[in-house]
């Protein structure tokens, strides 16, 4: 999800909302702020795609297509969940049941596809 920008030291973060099998949001953008961890900005990529998830939820609210259930929102840091800065956002979605975050591996992370190079081999 995050990676070091080498001329800023800013990390990239990257996301994907799907609808059923539709992918129907996507961002990559490099972070406002440096980060002092990996997990510091991990965690800042999931308050980023739990804000646009509550954007989302409320529009198909309006349209009166509301979700009864939690989204899942998958992280490829395990830490990152534990981040002081952003989590009372994150958890009050969570307790809300507007959010389920999952941990997903690095190598089933789709999103990395917006923002990672292809290996030269």
């Amino acid at each position: 999800m995050c990676y070091d920008s080498p001329d800023t030291r800013h990390s990239t973060s990257g996301y994907c909302l799907f609808l059923c099998d539709n992918l129907i949001s996507w961002s990559s953008k490099q972070q406002p702020t440096l980060s002092r961890s990996s997990a510091e900005a991990e965690f800042m990529g999931v308050a980023n795609v739990v804000s646009e998830l509550c954007w989302l939820r409320n529009l198909l609210l309006e349209i009166h297509c509301p979700l009864s259930q939690a989204t899942l929102v998958y992280c490829d840091n395990v830490s990152a969940k534990y981040i002081e800065m952003n989590i009372h956002f994150v958890w009050e979605k969570v307790v809300r049941g507007q959010a389920h975050v999952l941990h997903v591996p690095p190598r089933h992370q789709i999103a990395d596809i917006f923002f990672k190079g292809l290996p030269r081999h």
